[in-house]
C-alpha cells in the first residue's frame, strides 16, 4: 500500500495563535502516524506563487491522511487554523516502490 503525503504551503498572519492550531493538531497527528518530512525551513520558490511556510507530512496510506483530516481532532484545528493563516492543502498518494 502506498504512503501519503499532505502538502501545506500556508502564510501565517499570527504566529502567536498559530501554535494553537500545531497544539491542537498533534493528538490526531499521532493518532493517525504522521511524519513531519518537512516542516516550514528554508525553501526556494522557483515557479509560481508561494507562501511563507511549506510542510509536507508523511502518512502510512491515504486512508489514514484522510482519516486524520476527517478526524474531529483535525476539524477543531482546521477552526483555529483557518483564524490565523491563508493555507493550500492537498493529500497526494505516493509511488509504491519494490
Amino acid at each position: 500500500m502506498p504512503k501519503a503525503y499532505w502538502i501545506a504551503h500556508v502564510d501565517v498572519r499570527d504566529p502567536e495563535r498559530y501554535k494553537d492550531y500545531v497544539t491542537t493538531a498533534a493528538p490526531a497527528m499521532v493518532r493517525h502516524g504522521a511524519r513531519f518530512l518537512a516542516r516550514g525551513g528554508p525553501f526556494r520558490d522557483l515557479e509560481g506563487p508561494a507562501r511563507a511556510r511549506n510542510v509536507v507530512i508523511e502518512f502510512p496510506s491515504m486512508e489514514e491522511a484522510l482519516a486524520c483530516y476527517d478526524s474531529a481532532e483535525y476539524q477543531a484545528a482546521i477552526a483555529v487554523r483557518q483564524e490565523v493563516s491563508e493555507a493550500e492543502i492537498l493529500i497526494v498518494e505516493g509511488v509504491e516502490t519494490a
